[in-house]
């Protein structure tokens, strides 16, 4: 790994902790949400740290170059996160879609129920008048 490279690392990962400490404490990001991107920016720290241990994992699984290995398992770890973000936003548009067809059910009750009230005060009313 190039000294640019790894130095673009560290830079890269102080800047995104940095950044999500901030939003957490401006109560803009929730903490397990938080925790996932905290430990990516460790990830990238120790890899730029410890550059030998990506040639390790390189070696290991018959990769060239250790960049490439730092790609592919970043590439893999945000996929997963993408599908789990996926899962938990279908729940998310599940639970808006039933809370609106409640929404809708008891706003037609109300209706109903406003209409029936009109129409007794109606009849009172005719039925006073003759």
């Amino acid at each position: 790994m190039t000294p640019v490279f790894r130095i673009l690392l560290i830079v890269v990962s102080l800047f995104t902790t940095y950044y999500i400490l901030k939003r957490i404490r401006q109560s803009k990001l929730q903490i397990e949400y938080a925790i996932f991107w905290i430990l990516f920016s460790g990830v990238l720290i120790v890899f730029s740290l410890f550059p030998w241990l990506v040639s390790m994992f390189t070696r290991m699984i018959g990769m060239q170059l250790p960049v490439n290995f730092i790609f592919l398992l970043f590439i893999f770890v945000l996929m997963v996160k993408l599908f789990f973000m996926t899962i938990e936003l279908s729940s998310l548009e599940n639970k808006v879609k039933d809370l609106t067809q409640e929404l809708a059910l008891e706003e037609k009750e109300h209706r109903d129920e406003q209409k029936e009230l009109l129409k007794e005060t109606r009849q009172e009313k005719e039925s006073k008048s003759e």
